[in-house]
């Protein structure tokens, strides 16, 4: 399958919803306005492309020295399990460099896929989560 990686784009966010929504992402989808921000603010955004369709995407947080905080991972449901979610990690990993730790919180129905692509389970984070 002919992918393209990109980092220099920031796709429509009509082609993010739709991604987010076919991936199965649990992401306020219906309230476009929180998606643009959500991308607004982030400082790194990987993109996978088939031809000109956009079927993959991956948005962190990061300072690029210390810590990055992979946000979103998505995958159109016909592209899953062809290996496009571990090339957005591969990319992300190489974009912040060996001294940069990658954390991400996982969806319940992903934990077994993590480990696979070689990030580690720990038990010692926290979290407040969001009121809205």
């Amino acid at each position: 399958m002919d992918i393209t990686y990109r980092t220099d784009i920031t796709p429509p966010i009509d082609q993010i919803i739709e991604v987010y929504n076919d991936s199965g992402i649990n992401r306020p989808t219906a309230d476009k306005e929180r998606i643009e921000k959500m991308y607004a603010n982030a400082n790194l955004i990987i993109t996978a492309w088939h031809h000109n369709k956009l079927v993959g995407i991956a948005r962190s947080l990061t300072d690029f020295c210390y810590c990055c905080y992979l946000s979103d991972l998505a995958v159109s449901k016909d592209y899953q399990t062809s290996g496009i979610g571990k090339q957005l990690i591969q990319h992300t990993r190489e974009k912040i460099g060996p001294q940069t730790t990658l954390i991400l919180l996982s969806a319940p129905a992903a934990m077994d896929y993590y480990p696979k692509v070689g990030f580690e389970k720990i038990e010692n984070g926290f979290i407040i989560k969001r009121q809205l």
